[in-house]
């Protein structure tokens, strides 16, 4: 998923978390034992704060890019989605440690035939839309079936598709019935697969089995007033300025352990620039403030208030499943000799401050990372302290057809972006490549990725698709093939495609085994890729995100890369 994953957790309630940018670790202010505390220890606000009440505001630098389930990608929709959309299963956050997939909508984790093959869920009883209607097997379905219309939800999750039988599929407005999935009863949903997938109860917890009633299903206007099945309903929305969540008196909380469902309401201002969210939550100037803008808002020049002890104790944080990577369009930068060589000249350490440095993201090696399963030791020639290998860069472009000139794309919201691509201006003109920096606007960020318009060299984030803690979930979807194989996948922005290890990786969808030995072979098909530099890893997230002194519960979710709605309150 872009920006899309991804330590036992053990610290005070009022722990904040000092660390300065050149790193090592420091007391945590608000401790009061004095002892040295891991650099990357999560940091929870208020933690076992159970009162109910109370308006969260949420202060954002951007609209959502949708709050359509079926047509989402992206973690700032997830999060949200927590309190209007319940799924067959749910990925429960835990500071620090990839989520635990838990069941939701399905009484348990679904019941798998002896090959594998078939997938039975069954769902609680009591389960109601926003206008009290019930929930059935068939509006589940129905939910899965729309995300295959790609030629209408251009950004609909792809994980339980690839997996599931019946390729051929074009959607219910175009093609009807969807043969993969069968609904004997209104509580019984069976999924036929291809082959068999050990990750998949954490598949069918991604948002395409958000149960959508067909008639309500208008389309891409969806996106304005998706019925709710969770905890909050949508009050109202206008795009690009605010929007109101309120209870929703047909949620069962009997039925759904795993939301707090704290606070009464929960306003989002979608258009505040972030250096006003950063110095809104430094002052404190909103009690009741949060924000899911990435790296908590925070300009790189504040991050020395952090050590302030009134600041410190108001940080969230917590080392997330997401690694951030410049990624070379390979249908524009052919030659893999030319992408190593842009990949040597970064500078990733100048990169690396411009996140605000060690405080908010350690420089990585790898786009996987050893707390998922299945991981095995990656190879590459970057420089672990980040710095450039320029002598190397200049040797490979010899004799070789170099681009004169290339585009960097970036979301405009989020001044770091720019800057990265100023530091890559500059290391890319010492090799002879003029760069041209080019803001996207950050509603349509990944949307203009997806499309015929991709730059040359674009910054993008992963957090670990629908298993934060599997290989499989994020190298299959940034450099697998598509569903039939014949070219590049959905989430593939690189467009990599390499004949005989993207065939090995289509091959590999079909083998039966466990989530750490399929892992190790998908951790050895991406060191293998990643020879050719198709992208670059730059850094895996260290959140720090300061909240109003009256938030409770704020927990930096390790998938979502933000404060987690789904645990937090309001002290009143």
């Amino acid at each position: 998923m872009n920006r899309r994953t991804k330590a036992a957790i053990a610290l005070a309630v009022s722990a904040g978390l000092a660390l300065t940018a050149c790193g090592g670790p420091k007391p945590a202010p608000g401790s009061g034992s004095g002892a040295n505390a891991d650099a990357f220890e999560p940091v929870t606000i208020g933690k076992g704060f159970t009162g109910k009440g109370g308006n969260v505001n949420v202060l954002m630098s951007t609209d959502f890019q949708t709050l359509d389930p079926g047509n989402s990608n992206y973690v700032q929709t997830a999060n949200v989605g927590q309190l209007y959309y319940r799924t067959l299963t749910m990925a429960k956050e835990t500071a620090g440690q990839p989520p635990k997939i838990v069941p939701d909508l399905a009484t348990d984790l679904g019941k798998p035939s002896k090959d594998g093959l078939t997938w039975t869920y069954t769902l609680k009883k009591g389960l109601k839309f926003e206008d009290g209607k019930p929930i059935t097997s068939k509006d589940i379905k129905y939910g899965v079936e729309r995300t295959y219309a790609r030629d209408v939800f251009t950004q609909a999750p792809q994980e339980l598709n690839s997996a599931l039988a019946d390729d051929g599929y074009k959607g219910p407005y175009s093609d009807g019935d969807f043969k993969a999935i069968e609904t004997p009863d209104d509580r019984t949903i069976v999924f036929h697969l291809k082959q068999p997938f050990a990750e998949f109860p954490a598949l069918v917890s991604r948002s395409n089995t958000a149960p959508v009633p067909k008639a309500k299903d208008t389309k891409l206007d969806y996106t304005n007033h998706p019925v709710s099945t969770g905890p909050y309903k949508i009050k109202s929305y206008q795009r690009g300025r605010s929007m109101k969540l309120v209870r929703n008196d047909q949620w069962d909380p009997k039925t759904d352990p795993h939301r707090t469902a704290l606070p009464d309401t929960f306003t989002f201002s979608l258009s505040t620039a972030q250096a006003t969210i950063s110095q809104q939550l430094l002052a404190d100037s909103d009690p009741n403030a949060i924000t899911l803008d990435s790296a908590g808002g925070l300009q790189a020049s504040d991050a020395a208030k952090l050590n302030e002890p009134k600041i410190a104790k108001r940080t969230a944080a917590g080392l997330l499943g997401c690694t951030d990577v410049l990624g070379f369009n390979t249908e524009s930068i052919t030659d893999p000799d030319v992408r190593k060589a842009i990949a040597l000249a970064m500078d990733r350490k100048a990169m690396q401050i411009q996140y605000g440095g060690n405080r908010f993201g350690k420089l990585t090696q790898s786009f996987i990372n050893p707390s998922q399963r299945g991981y095995v030791k990656q190879h590459t020639d970057l420089d672990p302290s980040g710095k450039p290998k320029l002598a190397e860069a200049k040797k490979l472009l010899e004799g070789k057809k170099v681009p004169k000139k290339l585009v960097y794309g970036y979301a405009d919201a989020t001044p770091r972006y720019k800057n990265i691509g100023t530091t890559l201006q500059q290391n890319l003109k010492k090799i002879g490549i003029d760069l041209e920096l080019r803001p996207i606007p950050a509603a349509n960020y990944y949307t203009v990725l997806a499309s015929d318009k991709l730059p040359d060299i674009a910054r993008s984030g992963w957090c670990g698709g629908a298993d934060s803690g599997s290989v499989r979930t994020t190298v299959d979807p940034n450099l697998g093939p598509s569903l039939d194989g014949k070219t590049y996948g959905f989430s593939n922005s690189q467009r990599y495609y390499d004949k005989k290890i993207s065939g090995a990786m289509y091959k590999l969808r079909g083998e039966n085994g466990t989530s750490e030995e399929l892992g190790k072979k998908w951790a050895t098909l991406m060191d293998q890729a990643m020879q050719s530099y198709p992208l670059v890893p730059l850094v895996r997230s260290f959140t720090n995100s300061v909240v109003g002194s009256n938030i409770r519960n704020a927990q930096v979710g390790y998938f979502f890369g933000a404060i987690d709605l789904s645990t937090v309150g309001v002290e009143r």
